[in-house]
């Protein structure tokens, strides 16, 4: 089928190649790029863009997905943080064997939802130095994890393997060596993918595969799994060289869903404000806005030294919309550079807001101060991705590769472009 130019596309949606390019930098609409780098568009994306945002159809409604099915898998999760993926899992079928957490309140809120899992609560280092994993070898269908990622995102140093936080992973490749898992997954961000010129994801690769697992990964955009959020993860998963199973991963729907369908009768509960002089300039950014859409003056007043910088910047005094999936969720719901502000209220979403933007049920209950509850859920893998990721475990597990939703990755693929998404079988 025949790609399309942007003017085509924008002609056969009747709208504007300002709009097109505009909703395809935010990624309400996938794009691809051609041998001169320029932008295309495939026609069934289009005709999905055309019932999601043109009004031809009705909004999907926001939903946490839940399966009665319970296959008896086991998971191991390391770094779990406050469960994001551990329940995805859990909602998919799988059953939590050990989860290893360091942070004591994403533990007490592991501990408070879920009494019957059980939490060690400090660092996995001392868990791989007292043999801990040793007596799960052979009983533990997968191990998982989400090793620290600070140090691999664009936004951080970016010192990878220079920096300890970076060396966890080879803490969690010696419980993959303890307990021989028939399959592993690891999530990280997307920068990972190019730190140090790709080197630093190389060398993860290379010693999963010395390990004795074939390896494949993919850049999943949470958007596309009944997530309200655009927030991406990196999946990696390794299957173990003995098996005769090939790497299943799911496919992205062919739409989104709106945080106005997300946060329909969420609960109240408590959330941070802005200060007097930041909550006046707020009022005055429009629902999708941000600080060029300020008077020039208070651009300058708000934005200081960054005004004269070069790039964007559109994070920057940033309101949400109703009609849109909402940026990625941070630690902290009122920093400067990444400004998340309620669609019509002029205020940072509250805990229970990010919660449902996470995707985690409203029972779902956080333990520690309320930053603590914010820092839990921005680090937090959302649970519908976790489910869909899950799903994509009991398939394997249980022989099942030609199911509607999910793709057998087969040889090397690159997905889009370069700077969107990424898929690979090595």
């Amino acid at each position: 089928m025949k790609s399309l130019t942007i003017h085509e596309a924008a002609e056969e949606l009747d709208i504007s190649v300002d709009t097109i390019r505009r909703w395809a930098k935010k990624g309400l609409v996938k794009a691809g790029r051609n041998e001169n780098n320029y932008r295309t568009f495939d026609r069934n994306e289009l005709e999905r863009v055309k019932n999601k945002y043109l009004g031809i159809s009705t909004p999907h409604p926001f939903v946490i997905h839940k399966t009665k099915e319970a296959p008896g898998h086991s998971v191991i999760e390391l770094f779990a943080g406050c469960g994001g993926l551990a329940l995805g899992f859990e909602n998919a079928g799988l059953e939590d064997a050990l989860l290893v957490e360091i942070d004591k309140h994403a533990c007490a809120t592991l501990r408070k939802n879920r009494p019957a899992w059980s939490v060690v609560e400090g660092d996995v280092r001392d868990c791989n130095r007292e043999d801990i994993f040793s007596k799960f070898k052979g009983k533990v269908d997968v191990v998982a994890g989400g090793f620290p990622c600070q140090t691999f995102s664009y936004a951080g140093k970016s010192q990878g393997f220079g920096d300890p936080r970076g060396t966890l992973f080879f803490e969690f490749l010696e419980c993959i060596r303890a307990v021989q898992p028939k399959i592993v997954i690891g999530e990280n961000v997307r920068g990972l993918l190019r730190h140090d010129e790709g080197r630093t994801f190389q060398t993860m690769i290379h010693h999963l595969q010395s390990a004795g697992y074939r390896v494949a990964f993919k850049l999943l955009k949470a958007q596309y799994f009944d997530v309200p959020q655009k927030r991406e993860r990196l999946i990696l998963m390794g299957i173990r060289n003995d098996l005769d199973i090939p790497h299943l991963f799911p496919v992205e729907k062919n739409y989104t869903i709106s945080i106005g369908e997300a946060l329909k009768k969420v609960p109240k509960s408590k959330g941070q404000g802005y200060p007097p002089r930041k909550k006046e300039i707020m009022e005055m950014v429009p629902a999708g806005g941000c600080w060029r859409d300020l008077p020039l003056d208070i651009q300058k007043e708000y934005m200081k030294k960054s005004f004269y910088l070069g790039g964007g910047k559109t994070g920057m005094a940033r309101r949400m919309s109703w009609d849109e999936p909402s940026l990625t969720l941070t630690t902290a719901p009122a920093q400067k550079q990444t400004e998340r502000c309620h669609p019509d209220e002029t205020r940072p979403f509250t805990v229970r807001e990010y919660a449902r933007i996470q995707t985690f049920p409203d029972s779902w209950i956080f333990e520690g101060s309320l930053s603590q509850q914010y820092k839990q859920i921005g680090n937090a893998v959302p649970v519908n991705l976790g489910y869909f990721v899950g799903q994509s475990l009991v398939h394997m597990l249980d022989g099942k590769f030609d199911v509607d939703g999910f793709h057998i990755v087969t040889s090397l693929e690159v997905i889009e472009d370069q700077e969107a998404q990424m898929e690979m079988e090595i």
